[in-house]
C-alpha cells in the first residue's frame, strides 16, 4: 500500500473532519429523541447538513484514490466503507424530506443489513490478518530450520514447531478454541459475537430514535361539522311548441316541448373546507405543507393481515383515494403497512392518527405488542380501526385483544348520532357486506374520545374495484363511513396537538 498523495492526504483530514461533527451531530439528534440533546441545537438538520458532504467528500476520495493507484484495494474499501454511512444517512433523510416513506422504509432495511455486511468483512479481514502477524511472530522467535533437522523431526514424528497455548482470541490457537478445526471454531465465535454486538447496537439505536418514522398531516383548516349537503333548484324553462305537417317535403328540428335547467343554489355550496382548526386549505391546524393523510395497515402474527392488500391497488387504495376525492386533503401516493412493533418508532407528536386493522383467521401478539398498542392509543393519542374482514372467531378474537390492552374499558355499541357517524357525513345506516361480528359498530372510548373503532361486516370488501357485489347505496355508505373514521381520528389528533401546544 502505497503512501498517500499531499493532496489525498489535505482531502481525508478535512472528510474526517466533517464526518466527525456528522457524528457528533448524528449522536446528539439520537439522544435527543428520549432526552434533552447536549449540543441545544436542531441537530437533525445539522446531521443531515453535514451528511451530505461528508458523503460526497467520501467518494470523492475514494475515486480520486482509485484513479492514483488501482491496485490500492485496501485503501478503496476504507474509502468505501467510510462513506457509506454518511451516504446511506443522506439518503434515508432525504428520502424522508421528499416523502417518500415507502422508500425509507426499503431505504432503512437494506442498508442496516449492507451496514451488517460490511462490519462483518471488515472482522473476517482483521481476524485473518491478526492471526497471519502473530504466525510471523512466533516463527521468527522459532528461528530458521535447517532442512537436515526438519527431515529428522518429521522422521521422529515430533511436532515441527511447538505451538503455545495462549488466551488470546485473536490466535487461532488459543486454548479455548480446541485442537481440531481451531481456525473454524475461532471463525464461528467472531461470527457470533460480531452478530451479537451489531444487534446491540442496533437496538439502542432504534431505543434513541435512530429509526424513527414520522407523521405528518397535510396544513389546512375547517369546521368540524357536519357537510351541509347541496340542494338542486330545478328550473322550468319553457319554449316555444312548433306545430309542423308530418307530410311536409320540409324537415324541422323538433324541439322538446319543454327544457328542464338544474341550478344548485348559491347558499347550498360547500360552505366550509373539510378539516380542523384555522388554517387555509383542507387540512388541520397541527399539519405542516409537506404532510400527506396515510392509510396505515397493521402487520400481525397468526392471521391474514394482508387480506386484500396492495400498496397501489385494493382497498385500501381506493379507500385513501376517495378520502382524497371527497376531502380535498392532500393524501399520500400509495398505502403502507407496519409491525405492530414499529408504532414505537413514530414519536408521540408525529405519529398516525389512525392504523387500519382487519383480517378472518387468528390474532396473535405478544406482550411487548400489546403494550407498544396501548401506548400508542393512549400516549401518543392514536385510534385503531378495525374491520372484521370474514369471521366470527375473528370478532371473538379482536374483543380478547383489546380486553388485554384496556382491561378496564368496556366497549360499548356506538349510535347513529354519534359524532363519527355525522362528520362529515350524515351516515344513515350502519354499512356492511356480511355480519360476520353482528350488525352493531363498537367502540373503546378513552376521556370521551374513540380509541378503537371496530366495524363488523367487511367494510374494506365494499371498498374494493367489485364492491363485493353489494348495492350501490351500500357501498356508497362504505365510502362515507371510512372518511368519516379516518376524519375523526385526525380531528381528534389535531385537537390533542393544540392542547399540548397551549401547555
Amino acid at each position: 500500500m502505497t503512501a498517500p498523495h499531499p493532496k489525498q492526504r489535505t482531502l481525508l483530514t478535512a472528510t474526517a473532519i466533517v464526518d466527525a461533527v456528522w457524528l457528533v451531530a448524528l449522536a446528539d439528534w439520537m439522544w435527543a429523541q428520549k432526552f434533552d440533546g447536549l449540543l441545544g441545537l436542531d441537530t437533525g438538520r445539522l446531521a443531515l447538513a453535514t451528511a451530505i458532504p461528508a458523503a460526497m467528500a467520501m467518494v470523492a476520495w475514494t475515486v480520486a484514490t482509485y484513479r492514483r493507484d488501482k491496485r490500492g484495494f485496501l485503501r478503496i474499501a476504507t474509502c468505501a466503507s467510510l462513506a457509506y454511512a454518511p451516504v446511506w444517512h443522506a439518503s434515508l433523510m432525504l428520502s424522508d424530506v421528499m416523502n417518500l416513506n415507502g422508500l425509507r422504509v426499503e431505504l432503512a432495511w437494506w442498508g442496516t443489513f449492507a451496514l451488517y455486511g460490511i462490519g462483518l468483512g471488515w472482522v473476517v479481514w482483521g481476524l485473518d490478518q491478526a492471526a497471519q502477524e502473530i504466525e510471523r511472530k512466533r516463527r521468527e522467535a522459532l528461528g530458521p530450520v535447517s532442512a537436515d533437522e526438519l527431515i529428522a523431526m518429521m522422521a521422529s514424528g515430533a511436532a515441527v514447531t511447538q505451538k503455545p497455548r495462549t488466551s488470546n482470541p485473536l490466535d487461532p490457537d488459543a486454548w479455548f478454541y480446541g485442537t481440531r478445526a481451531n481456525k473454524l471454531n475461532q471463525s464461528l465465535t467472531a461470527f457470533s459475537t460480531y452478530s451479537l454486538l451489531f444487534l446491540i447496537l442496533f437496538w439502542l439505536a432504534t431505543q434513541l430514535g435512530g429509526c424513527e418514522e414520522i407523521y405528518e398531516m397535510p396544513a389546512g383548516g375547517g369546521q368540524a361539522q357536519m357537510a351541509v349537503p347541496q340542494t338542486v333548484k330545478v328550473e322550468k324553462v319553457i319554449k316555444k311548441k312548433f306545430v309542423v305537417n308530418p307530410f311536409s317535403a320540409i324537415s324541422f328540428k323538433v324541439p322538446p316541448i319543454d327544457e328542464i335547467k338544474l341550478q344548485l343554489q348559491e347558499a347550498t355550496a360547500h360552505q366550509y373546507a373539510v378539516g380542523y382548526g384555522a388554517g387555509t386549505g383542507a387540512g388541520f391546524a397541527g399539519g405542516t405543507k409537506a404532510g400527506k393523510v396515510r392509510f396505515i395497515r397493521l402487520e400481525y402474527q397468526g392471521g391474514d393481515w394482508d387480506q386484500e392488500f396492495s400498496t397501489n391497488a385494493g382497498c385500501d387504495y381506493l379507500m385513501l383515494l376517495e378520502y382524497g376525492l371527497r376531502t380535498k386533503q392532500k393524501i399520500n401516493e400509495t398505502v403502507e403497512s407496519r409491525p405492530v412493533a414499529q408504532l414505537k418508532n413514530f414519536p408521540a407528536e408525529k405519529s398516525p392518527p389512525f392504523v387500519y386493522m382487519t383480517g378472518q383467521k387468528n390474532i396473535q401478539m405478544s406482550s411487548s405488542e400489546l403494550k407498544i398498542l396501548k401506548e400508542y392509543m393512549l400516549d401518543k393519542h392514536g385510534m385503531l380501526f378495525a374491520d372484521n374482514g370474514g369471521s366470527a372467531h375473528w370478532h371473538n378474537q379482536f374483543f380478547a385483544m383489546m380486553k388485554q390492552i384496556l382491561p378496564n374499558v368496556q366497549p360499548v355499541q356506538i349510535p347513529l348520532d354519534d359524532v363519527i357517524h355525522r362528520t362529515p357525513y350524515q351516515i344513515p345506516f350502519l354499512p356492511y357486506v356480511a355480519p360476520h361480528g353482528g350488525k352493531e359498530a363498537y367502540g373503546w372510548r378513552v376521556d370521551g374520545r374513540l380509541v378503537c373503532y371496530y366495524h363488523p361486516g367487511d367494510i374494506g370488501d365494499a371498498w374494493s374495484d367489485d364492491h363485493s357485489g353489494v348495492p350501490r347505496e351500500v357501498w356508497e355508505a362504505c365510502y362515507q363511513l371510512g372518511t368519516n373514521v379516518i376524519f375523526y381520528a385526525h380531528m381528534e389528533y389535531a385537537k390533542w396537538l393544540e392542547s399540548r401546544q397551549k401547555k
